[in-house]
């Protein structure tokens, strides 16, 4: 069978719908546990051995997203697949932000969706060319679906990105992160986010999305899911790209044209090895610009121009490794002059609404 043996923890709190998925996932091979509410699938989730999560997010005592944050503290590598039925993205991009694999929104039209999302949370180990073919196009439906809700309403579209940006001051154990974003609708065009990834890198991003509209929102989702996956994979053994610019350039490249949505981006991603305070750098696109600063203000770093990312002959970014002294901090912005006197005067506010400001910003990591 195409999921035999593999142990699924199904927590729904509709009866109904979680014998069919069962009876379906049982009837491909899978070896099925039912909870009906988060409590109960934390319970299990504890005292059984499972390859697999597929929860709901809306459930009564212990909400999905709850449940989902306490089985990653306690097994980060077991993979999860989230099913929403509230048709508006804030649950999902709080589950991706947790960790989780792959969405899906219900009403759920074939039930061989629910399969291939498991299968690819697997990192493929049951998928044939044939098979992930498949699981693109229905990917690729499933993405069409929700952009096409983000267009029809700014408000979802607004309330996607206040789940997505952190604070102003993110503090690490070994750097901080402040950053200033300014925006003069109610969407940002700009998304910017860090991680830690394991105990010694750290890596950032600054992207500024087209088009500048609605479809930004889901853009800011698309690379958070893309790059979250590629630190899922890190942490299961698997890859290095999440710390190899480059790699993570190309990657996201790949995945932003297969998604068919043509929404491009200009992006500087940045891997810092904080035990030698070295860093990697690479750059697509012309509007963003990195710079080193010390006490003598901004030194811009070469960065020669490449190809936005999103683009079908894409090429390579521009790559450059640099060594930070502890008096310096390296910082990501825009070219506009108020963006750039901010920074120099310490202004860190998060993403705010200033209609008297450029929109744009800056980023800045401080070891």
């Amino acid at each position: 069978m195409a999921l035999n043996g593999v142990a699924v923890l199904l927590v729904e709190d509709d009866p109904v719908f979680r014998q069919i998925v069962a009876s379906f996932l049982d009837s491909r091979g899978a070896q099925v546990t039912q909870a009906c509410d988060g409590e109960e699938g934390l319970s299990f989730f504890k005292s059984q051995h499972f390859d697999v999560v597929l929860a709901d997010l809306s459930m009564p005592k212990l909400g999905g997203l709850d449940m989902l944050k306490e089985m990653t503290r306690l097994a980060p590598l077991v993979p999860s697949v989230v099913i929403s039925g509230n048709n508006v993205m804030a649950d999902v991009v709080e589950a991706l932000r947790i960790g989780a694999s792959d969405y899906l929104v219900k009403p759920v039209s074939d039930l061989f969706i629910i399969e291939q999302a498991i299968k690819q949370s697997l990192h493929n180990s049951y998928i044939d060319d044939t098979q992930a073919a498949d699981f693109e196009a229905l990917s690729h439906q499933e993405l069409s679906d929700n952009l096409a809700l983000l267009e029809q309403s700014v408000a979802a579209a607004k309330q996607v990105q206040q789940q997505l940006f952190p604070a102003s001051n993110i503090s690490y154990p070994a750097a901080k992160v402040d950053y200033s974003l300014y925006k003069n609708s109610d969407i940002s065009s700009y998304f910017i986010d860090s991680a830690m990834v394991g105990t010694d890198h750290l890596i950032m991003y600054m992207a500024h999305l087209y088009p500048e509209d609605n479809r930004a929102a889901f853009a800011c989702v698309l690379l958070r899911s893309f790059v979250n996956q590629k630190l899922k994979d890190f942490r299961n053994g698997q890859s290095q790209s999440i710390i190899e610019p480059f790699n993570m350039m190309s990657y996201l490249n790949e995945r932003l044209v297969k998604s068919g949505l043509d929404i491009k981006a200009d992006m500087i991603y940045v891997s810092i090895e904080l035990t030698k305070y070295r860093a990697a750098i690479a750059q697509a696109g012309k509007g963003l610009r990195c710079y080193l600063r010390n006490d003598e203000g901004l030194s811009p770093l070469a960065l020669s121009e490449s190809l936005q990312l999103g683009v079908l002959d894409w090429g390579k970014p521009s790559i450059q490794f640099r060594s930070i002294l502890p008096q310096e901090q390296l910082c990501i912005a825009t070219s506009e002059p108020e963006h750039k006197q901010a920074l120099l005067d310490n202004k860190f506010k998060g993403l705010v609404y200033d209609a008297t400001i450029p929109e744009g910003g800056f980023l800045q990591l401080s070891l």
